[in-house]
């Protein structure tokens, strides 16, 4: 006899894909740190070569990703802007390959203009 399956609670999620990585913003405000922090949260090998081809390939090569930015309002928040929309259109490339990021702030407003802004 089986039994029927009981619903899941509402504040549980059980998920067949991948566990994702987690990066701290406040750890990814020099393009410099952001590369080792994104190293250490997907564990890259130690040859990555920290930069945004390198990063492409990587992310190219790790196949479905879910990236998960705490405190993203701080991420690359130091360099020129150019380098947050460089980052973005990684990210867009790599969401051919199944890399999906979610941004998690307290400053939606502020980090929503930045995006804004990044995506013109």
């Amino acid at each position: 006899m089986t039994s029927a399956a009981r619903p899941l609670p509402y504040w549980l999620t059980v998920s067949t894909g991948p566990a994702p990585a987690v990066l701290d913003g406040r750890a990814c405000r020099t393009r410099a740190a952001f590369f080792e922090e994104v190293a250490r949260a997907l564990r890259l090998p130690g040859y990555f070569g920290r930069n945004w081809d390198a990063l492409t390939d990587s992310l190219r090569d790790t196949g479905a990703i879910a990236l998960v930015v705490e405190h993203a309002e701080e991420l690359l928040s130091a360099e020129p802007p150019e380098q947050f929309v460089t980052l973005l259109d990684v990210f867009a490339g790599a969401a051919e390959d199944g890399l999906t990021v979610t941004l998690c702030t307290d400053h939606e407003a502020l980090l929503r203009q930045r995006v804004a802004a990044a995506l013109t």
